[in-house]
C-alpha cells in the first residue's frame, strides 16, 4: 500500500477511494503471517455471526424505555405562566397510538391500557429494521 498525504486523498474521486480501499484490503488479506518459534498460532473467528455466549452477556443490560404520549412546542413565556391545573395540548389525538422509545429511538407503537391502578402499553406494531436505522441518522 502506498503512503498518501491527506490532501492527495481529499482530491481522489469516489471510485479511486473505493479502489484504494479494495487494494488495501487485498494487501492485508493476501499477506501471509509467519509464526516465530516459541509463539502460539491464534485463530480469529469469523465476525459474520457473533458467538452466542457474547449475546447472552447483553441480555441483562437495562435500557431506558420511554412511552411518548405526544409533543408540543411552547414559548418560554407560556411555560413560565404554567400553573397547577393548566392543560397543555399535544400533537396527538386521543386514542392515537403512542410511541415506544428505547434509548430515545423509536422501536414500536402501542396503545395505552390500565393495569390495576397503573398505566401500561400494549404493543401494536414494531418498527422494521430499515425504519429504525433511518431514525438513527
Amino acid at each position: 500500500m502506498e503512503n498518501l498525504k491527506p490532501e492527495e486523498i481529499n482530491e481522489m474521486s469516489p471510485e479511486e477511494l473505493q479502489n484504494l480501499a479494495d487494494s488495501s484490503q487485498e494487501d492485508v488479506l493476501g499477506e501471509e503471517f509467519k509464526v516465530e518459534e516459541g509463539e502460539e498460532k491464534i485463530s480469529i473467528p469469523d465476525e459474520e455471526e457473533p458467538p452466542k455466549d457474547n449475546i447472552e452477556l447483553l441480555m441483562d443490560v437495562e435500557l431506558d424505555v420511554i412511552i411518548e404520549l405526544g409533543r408540543t412546542r411552547m414559548r418560554i413565556g407560556d411555560i413560565l405562566r404554567l400553573v397547577p391545573g393548566a392543560i397543555i395540548e399535544l400533537d396527538k389525538l386521543a386514542g392515537e397510538p403512542v410511541d415506544v422509545l428505547v434509548n430515545n429511538k423509536p422501536i414500536a407503537k402501542g396503545e395505552v391500557v390500565v393495569l390495576d391502578e397503573n398505566f401500561g402499553v400494549r404493543i401494536t406494531s414494531i418498527i422494521n429494521q430499515e425504519q429504525r436505522l433511518r431514525s438513527l441518522g
